[in-house]
């Protein structure tokens, strides 16, 4: 991957967001390496914290047969913990898991704070 670094950008969810890299047509290291790993359909456009469109695609497959969910990625304490507490809102009786170890946060006590609320939620912490 060529840019991984954090770019601060405004964002309508405050005013600073850091993962300006991935963002499509920012020339970060979405339009380069990353964007030929994967296939065009599992892309899915994510311009706040919380995709409400990735809810919709799985809440979509989980009606096609049963289905757990496994949630990885940067910020914990941000994007993570809003998407998990996003699908467990959207599929109530879904399992939902949260990899630890492959999240980070803005800080470790507020990684340690968005695990915490999210098996307060019933959505399972894994590979603390």
């Amino acid at each position: 991957v060529k840019d991984m670094s954090f770019s601060p950008i405004r964002g309508p969810e405050g005013n600073i967001e850091y993962l300006g890299h991935l963002t499509v047509g920012a020339g970060g290291a979405w339009d380069g390496d990353l964007k030929a790993l994967v296939e065009a359909s599992h892309v899915v456009d994510k311009p706040t914290f919380g995709s409400l469109d990735l809810a919709l695609r799985l809440n979509q497959e989980g009606k096609k047969g049963e289905m757990e969910i496994e949630v990885v990625g940067l910020c914990t304490d941000i994007c993570v913990v809003s998407n998990a507490l996003l699908f467990k809102a959207f599929m109530p009786e879904t399992p939902i898991s949260v990899d630890a170890s492959c999240c980070a946060g803005v800080t470790p006590e507020s990684h340690e704070a968005a695990l915490a609320t999210m098996q307060m939620c019933q959505i399972e912490v894994v590979g603390k």
